[in-house]
């Protein structure tokens, strides 16, 4: 059942708990094993690949089955229905529409003494995303991987997703990979697919980049293998914060904690309220939902452990304990959301208004639903065309512009006691004093 409590100390406990869930002693274990497979598969590549395959997923592969073919990708279509091919489609167009105004422009700045100053924006190389598997198949984190990656004019692009049973791939994810533009396409989860994007093996090309979200295996080895490529975040389990007034209807509020908590059971559903009687019913109907929920012992596990109800005297006031948890999905269910967001300052995305439930940034609103957790939305910001995009400085200065800065140089230099610094300056701007000291 959902706790309620009232106590802003106590409130800021067990926001402190839920944001910690994932940093406990079997994380240490775990990383050690992960530690294991990232090494075996940077030795023995496709090799290992297939052993943790069979080992962990209990698909005995051979290395050819590694890629899944162009005739598997052909067959997706028949597999779907034309709904869902529909939503799929819907889907695609509105995630483009949003992350194409995202791009980053390169510019140029022209200055005093023909100082030219810019940045110069281009798309890594090669991006490979992490779809996972497990409870479920994910077309929606293909789109909203490949998507920006597309529109970032990444050239190379590489999908890699744990076999399902007799070594299939879920044919809604391979469509929504190939309505994304991408058809290269590895089935392989876990840590040792990570260690392949990361390292290469004789199948996998290395990759620049790895986005996507994944269970705590995947995101250890996202961990320990950036440095050598980039990546996205350290995602963790899903979580939702609601702060709601009393104009707030209880049966979306627990329809929208329910949505979350069925991701995981970790998933961490919290409501923030200025109004006791509506927190009462909204414990209420979260345990009338429950009833008949398809996944009602996992969600029930989520919510009797990371399910809360704050109540607390102001809309405020629910914005500070909001900011200092800094939720991966904050939704405003109050009578001016508008008026409320000026005192938000941390979170992922921003639900405003009580027609605005977060499964609509989860499959089709258009902004990402790769989204900072666990507190890092405090200095974090969501997957975008950003992530697989790196810029340049640009420099160009005129004889003019060097002389008039040389003398700082040179002090600069000389206090860092780096003479060639100060020497590679001299000799543009005072060669005939360097002839002579030589």
């Amino acid at each position: 059942m959902l706790r309620i409590i009232t106590q802003r100390t106590e409130a800021r406990t067990e926001l402190r708990r839920i944001c910690d869930r994932t940093h406990d002693d079997q994380v240490f274990h775990k990383e050690a094993t992960v530690r294991e497979v990232l090494q075996a598969v940077k030795r023995q590549g496709d090799r290992a690949l297939l052993h943790y395959t069979a080992e962990f997923d209990q698909q005995e592969l051979k290395p050819e089955e590694l890629r899944v073919s162009g005739s598997e990708l052909d067959a997706a279509y028949q597999q779907v229905s034309k709904e869902l091919l529909d939503a799929i489609r819907l889907a695609h167009k509105q995630i483009e529409a949003f992350h194409r105004q995202r791009v980053p422009k390169s510019w140029v700045q022209f200055g005093e003494d023909d100082v030219v100053l810019g940045k110069r924006y281009t798309p890594v190389d090669r991006a490979g995303l992490y779809v996972p598997g497990g409870r479920g198949a994910y077309p929606s984190t293909v789109l909203m991987n490949a998507v920006p990656a597309m529109v970032a004019q990444v050239p190379r692009i590489a999908i890699v997703t744990p076999p399902g049973p007799e070594k299939t791939v879920n044919p809604a994810v391979l469509v929504a990979a190939q309505e994304a533009g991408v058809q290269e396409i590895y089935r392989v989860g876990g840590a040792q697919a990570i260690a392949a994007l990361a390292f290469g093996t004789e199948t996998i090309p290395k990759v620049d980049v790895i986005t996507g979200p994944g269970n705590i295996y995947v995101t250890l080895a996202k961990k320990l293998v950036y440095g050598t490529v980039g990546i996205d975040s350290l995602a963790g389990p899903s979580e939702v914060l609601v702060i709601a007034d009393e104009t707030a209807n209880p049966v979306f509020i627990a329809a929208d904690l329910l949505a979350q908590a069925e991701h995981d059971p970790m998933a961490a559903a919290i409501l923030i309220t200025t109004d006791s009687s509506l927190a009462l019913k909204v414990v209420a109907e979260v345990e009338q939902q429950l009833i008949d929920h398809p996944r009602r012992t996992l969600t029930e596990k989520a919510i009797a452990h990371y399910g809360l109800i704050i109540v607390v005297d102001s809309l405020e006031t629910a914005a500070e304990l909001s900011n200092e948890f800094a939720p991966e999905h904050l939704e405003l269910e109050v009578e001016d959301p508008w008026a409320l967001i000026d005192h938000i300052r941390h979170a992922g995305a921003i639900f405003l208004g009580s027609s605005t439930p977060e499964a609509v940034g989860d499959y089709l609103a258009g902004p990402n639903h790769t989204l900072p957790t666990s507190g890092s939305a405090r200095y974090a910001s969501p997957l975008g065309v950003e992530t697989f995009m790196k810029h340049s400085s640009l420099i160009q200065y005129s004889p003019t512009a060097l002389q008039k800065v040389s003398e700082a140089v040179d002090v600069l230099a000389t206090a860092e006691g780096l003479s060639s610094h100060a020497d590679s300056v001299r000799l543009r701007t005072k060669p005939k004093q360097i002839d002579s000291e030589s």
